[in-house]
């Protein structure tokens, strides 16, 4: 008798179409339960198919909130394919006993290839000078303003996970300095660990964010912080929209009281505050920095394993610390 396969719930958005390729890939593997393919509403679905499912992939940025997963009484994993896990109550899932996964391990090499563009892009004003030149001010204006040194710069990391790691490698490599915070001091990290952001932002020209949003840390980036951080200080943001306090961020760039900023990602996407595209010393970018057919390739390959790492019990990929 064929050995049944074991069974996987795809939790999306009926949009979320790129997800259709990853399925052919699990139906491989497993029996794939997907509620878009239904007839029945989600919760009518989940309520007649979802007590024996032991493992869910949520796609996307599709929420997962508590009264979803209340209706998964066997659900033992989350396997989620962003970096970001905001979507998903985490709470719910740590008072379970879920264990959770997300993509950070896949996508950290873009993200990180992604912040360390944008630091530089604000410092140097690459992006301003393109727009210099294309519009024909060069032979008008003369010089253009000087743009600032990178190596030497003292950067602060909001967030030493598996993304930030990868942006401290690469800024290092680059002659920067380096401290961070993050949920604890990390004890194999030779560079130095602040704990609180304020005073980590007034011992550096730059921060980089980088940490999961969670209710401890929305708008952990507040006036305060920025503050310190001072008039020619840069922030650059490649976590989530809301770790940083946007109107008082763009407050203090209007008024010249921040130096510049490079962001991925908003507090209101896909809305961007209107004040920020006048703004030469701001680089924005449409939350971007993972994608990469590379990247959504190595997504991919990590949900795969995670599942077939999960069912026949061997160590799972990229767990977060719930």
């Amino acid at each position: 008798m064929e050995e049944e396969l074991p069974v996987v719930l795809v939790h999306r958005r009926p949009s979320a179409t790129f997800v259709i390729p990853l399925k052919a890939r699990l139906q491989a593997h497993f029996r794939v339960l997907d509620p878009c393919d239904s007839a029945d509403d989600s919760h009518t679905f989940l309520a007649r198919h979802g007590r024996s499912v032991r493992a869910l992939l949520c796609a996307s940025l599709a929420p997962l909130p508590a009264d979803t997963l209340e209706l998964l009484p066997s659900l033992e994993l989350v396997v989620i394919s962003t970096a970001g896990i905001d979507h998903v109550d985490l709470r719910f899932c740590r008072r379970r006993g879920i264990t959770v996964t997300n993509a950070s391990a896949a996508l950290a090499e873009d993200a990180a290839d992604h912040a360390v563009a944008l630091l530089i892009d604000v410092l140097r004003r690459i992006t301003a000078a393109d727009r210099f030149v294309r519009a024909g001010s060069w032979p008008v204006k003369g010089e253009y303003p000087l743009g600032s040194k990178l190596r030497g710069k003292r950067v602060g990391i909001v967030g030493l996970g598996t993304i930030g790691s990868g942006i401290v490698k690469r800024l290092a490599a680059l002659g920067c300095i380096i401290s961070y915070t993050s949920r604890s001091k990390k004890p194999t990290v030779p560079f130095a660990y602040i704990g609180n952001v304020v005073e980590l932002a007034s011992n550096s020209d730059a921060l980089i964010v980088c940490c999961p949003l969670t209710q401890g840390t929305h708008h952990i980036i507040s006036e305060e912080v920025m503050r310190a951080l001072g008039k020619g200080g840069v922030v650059v943001n490649v976590g989530r929209g809301a770790l940083i306090d946007e109107e008082r961020m763009v407050e203090l760039l209007v008024r010249g009281e921040l130096g510049g900023a490079g962001l991925d990602v908003f507090e209101n996407e896909p809305d961007v505050p209107k004040e920020l595209l006048e703004l030469d010393h701001v680089i924005l970018t449409p939350h971007s920095a993972v994608t990469t057919p590379e990247s959504f390739r190595a997504v991919e390959d990590l949900i795969v394993d995670n599942f077939i790492a999960f069912f026949s019990n061997k160590p799972l990929l990229s767990v977060v610390q719930l």
